[in-house]
C-alpha cells in the first residue's frame, strides 16, 4: 500500500521520537515497558491530532438529530412521488432543512479521512513487529522492539499458544481487555448515544448486535496478530472509551437514550 507511505513514515517518526525521548529520560531502550509507552505515545499523538474530526462528528450527530423529524416527514410526503418536478422540490426542501439546522454539506466525508491514518498505523506496528524497518523506525529500532518482551512474552510474538502458560495469559489478557473496552464503549456509550428511531428493523438489530460482534472479532484476531498490535488495540480502545464517555456525559445526541437520561 504505497499510497500510505507518507503517513506510515510520519507515524514511524513519532514512534522513534517517543523512544528517543523515553531513553533520554533514563528508560531502558530495549525494555518492553519502554516500547509499550512508545505505542501509547503514538496512539495519543494520533488521537489528539484527530480531535477536530471527533468534534465534527459530535456536531454532525447533533445537527442531524435536530433535522431528522423534518427529514422523516419530508420522506413520507414524497415517498410515492417520482416525477421530475416532485424530485426537484424534494431536493430543494432537503437543502432548506439542512441549511436551517446547519447540517454540514460535506457530511461524513471529513470522518472518512481517518481511515488512511488507521490503516497506516496498523501497517507500521504490524510491519515493525514483523521485523521490517519503516522510515525512522530503522533496523536497529526494529531489532530492539523485536527483542523486547512484556511479562516474558515477545512483543513480536503471535498466537494464544506459546512456550508456557504465561504466554497465553498475556495474549489472552490483552485481547480480552481490548474486547471488553470495545464492548463497553459500543454497548453502553456509543449505542445509547445513537438514535435508532425510524430505522428499519434489520438495521436496528445489526446496531444492537454490533458490540458483541466486534468484541468476538477482537478475541479471534487476537490469536494471530503480534502482541505489539494488541497493546495498540488496548491503548486505542481505552482512549475511545474515555472520549465516548465525555461525549455521552456532556454532549449527548439530542433525543438519544443518553440525552433522555441526562434530562431526567
Amino acid at each position: 500500500m504505497f499510497f500510505l507511505d507518507p503517513l506510515s513514515h510520519a507515524l514511524a517518526a513519532i514512534a522513534a521520537a517517543a523512544h528517543a525521548a523515553l531513553t533520554s529520560l533514563g528508560a531502558n531502550p530495549a525494555s518492553g515497558a519502554t516500547w509499550v509507552l512508545c505505542i501509547a505515545g503514538v496512539v495519543a499523538a494520533v488521537r489528539v491530532a484527530l480531535l477536530p474530526l471527533a468534534v465534527h462528528a459530535v456536531r454532525l450527530a447533533h445537527t442531524s438529530a435536530r433535522a431528522r423529524p423534518q427529514l422523516t416527514a419530508l420522506d413520507k410526503k414524497y415517498r410515492n412521488r417520482k416525477d421530475p418536478d416532485s424530485m426537484r422540490a424534494y431536493m430543494d426542501e432537503r437543502r432548506r432543512i439542512a441549511a436551517e439546522h446547519n447540517v454540514p454539506r460535506l457530511g461524513c466525508l471529513p470522518l472518512l479521512l481517518q481511515l488512511p491514518i488507521w490503516l497506516a498505523l496498523y501497517h507500521v506496528i504490524a510491519a515493525v513487529a514483523a521485523g521490517v524497518a519503516v522510515g525512522a523506525m530503522n533496523p536497529a529500532l526494529v531489532a530492539s522492539l523485536g527483542a523486547a518482551s512484556l511479562f516474558g512474552v515477545p512483543l513480536a510474538g503471535r498466537g494464544y499458544l506459546g512456550a508456557d502458560l504465561a504466554h497465553f495469559a498475556v495474549v489472552a489478557g490483552l485481547a480480552g481487555a481490548a474486547a471488553l473496552l470495545s464492548f463497553v464503549t459500543q454497548k453502553y456509550l456509543a449505542g445509547t448515544n445513537t438514535l435508532l428511531t425510524d430505522l428499519p428493523e434489520a438495521m436496528t438489530r445489526i446496531q444492537q448486535m454490533a458490540p458483541a460482534i466486534l468484541a468476538v472479532g477482537v478475541l479471534v484476531t487476537g490469536g494471530v496478530v503480534p502482541v505489539a498490535l494488541l497493546v495498540y488495540w488496548v491503548c486505542n480502545t481505552a482512549w475511545t472509551l474515555g472520549q465516548s464517555a465525555v461525549v455521552w456525559r456532556w454532549f449527548p445526541t439530542p433525543g438519544s437514550p443518553a440525552a433522555i437520561r441526562g434530562q431526567a
